[in-house]
């Protein structure tokens, strides 16, 4: 492990005027993404197991403490807006429940057992664990591993520092050594950014993989406001090419769903045969739309 110490400036960092403290942070911020690109091998494994294990019905789930839980929740809870997703696939945990969500519990992290007992309670042998620690030695994310282990899920771990506790503990260890903080000990910071940058990563790609993105557009999006709404009628719009009147109409028939509208637009086929074809499929849209060709003198014949 790394271990900080105080560094070198030119002058003391708390003489430096707001726009050199502003451009520091912004140099120390370039050199995250270099070290993420180098631990994408590791990145590449974690989402194919996160891929394989979804596909046979698995979940992910992210557990840390402080800063590092603060954001496996937040990614979790953007999936099921962004991807469609149900609430339950991507869930995150965090130590001290969700009133750490806002407030600092910080002694929750030193709690080996009660990370055990967040996993024992949640998690199958067909599931992901992705233990998230910055230091990778946090006693509440190495206790919920030990216990993912022990149950048989695939286990992930993400730190920012080499050779660590977390690594040694996981079949997929993804380590980014995002180097010292410009605040000493302030894992906020780059490690905070490292993190939010794997993280995007792993639930993005795989959800890509599942079928829940077409081409790069977010066909799985929900329609839950205004906003989203429209995402909706330009998704099928740009897909369809159909005309504004007849994108609207299948919209309301196929509920909000984009990819009901656009499978029944673009194969002539009503809601109820485009959700089966969904159904078929897992979900999975282009696959759906392969099975619609394939399937097309069925669907004429039943219409």
């Amino acid at each position: 492990m790394v271990k900080e110490s105080a560094k070198e400036y030119p002058q003391p960092l708390d003489t430096y005027s707001v726009k050199d403290i502003l451009t520091l942070m912004n140099e120390e911020d370039k050199k995250v993404a270099h070290a993420v690109e180098k631990a994408l091998p590791h990145i590449e494994m974690a989402v194919k197991s996160i891929v394989e294990s979804m596909e046979k019905g698995g979940r992910l789930f992210y557990i840390g403490a402080g800063t590092s839980g603060r954001l496996g929740v937040l990614d979790a809870s953007e999936c099921p807006p962004t991807f469609g997703v149900d609430e339950e696939l991507v869930t995150g945990i965090i130590a001290g429940g969700e009133l750490a969500i806002r407030y600092p519990i910080e002694n929750a992290e030193d709690d080996f057992q009660e990370g055990k007992r967040a996993i024992a309670s949640r998690v199958g042998e067909k599931d992901v664990v992705v233990g998230i620690a910055a230091s990778g030695t946090t006693p509440y994310v190495l206790g919920a591993m030990e216990k993912a282990a022990e149950i048989g899920a695939a286990t992930i771990g993400i730190s920012c520092l080499s050779n660590t506790k977390l690594s040694s503990m996981v079949q997929f260890p993804i380590e980014v050594n995002s180097g010292q903080e410009i605040v000493l000990g302030s894992s906020r910071l780059k490690a905070g950014t490292a993190q939010k940058m794997v993280l995007n990563m792993l639930s993005t790609a795989a959800m890509i993989k599942l079928g829940k993105v077409y081409n790069n557009l977010m066909v799985n999006v929900q329609s839950t406001n205004h906003k989203l709404r429209i995402r909706v009628f330009t998704i099928v719009k740009e897909i369809t090419g159909a005309d504004d009147s007849i994108v609207r109409e299948a919209i309301e028939q196929a509920k909000g769903d984009a990819r009901a509208a656009i499978l029944m637009i673009t194969y002539g086929i009503n809601q109820k045969r485009a959700a089966n074809a969904l159904a078929e499929n897992n979900g999975h849209f282009r696959k759906a739309m392969e099975w619609c060709v394939d399937n097309k003198e069925i669907h004429q014949a039943k219409e």
